[in-house]
């Protein structure tokens, strides 16, 4: 059975993720995972630092992804950076 605990990250409020963090872990997650693409990779970073900061103590990042993904958009392809960021239990 796999579990899909991912929060992708967009324009709402950081903590609006970081509640969806903490509530992953309350429910019994390991793992959660972070992704975020273009101009909401900063929001992701601090969904991140303040959800282990403040919320949770027993969690660690585990491993930091970043990559390029090629998009189609009206005016042919673009690049656009992309960040994964993975939570887990210590």
């Amino acid at each position: 059975m796999i579990k899909d605990n991912t929060v992708f990250v967009g324009n709402k409020p950081v903590m609006n993720y970081v509640l969806a963090v903490v509530t992953q872990f309350n429910n019994g997650a390991d793992e959660v995972s972070i992704k975020a693409r273009g101009k909401a990779i900063s929001r992701a970073v601090d969904t991140a630092e303040i959800a282990l900061n403040r919320f949770l103590e027993d969690v660690a990042k585990k491993e930091i992804v970043t990559s390029t993904e090629i998009i189609d958009t009206e005016s042919g392809q673009t690049n656009v950076s992309s960040i994964e960021i993975l939570l887990a239990q210590r």
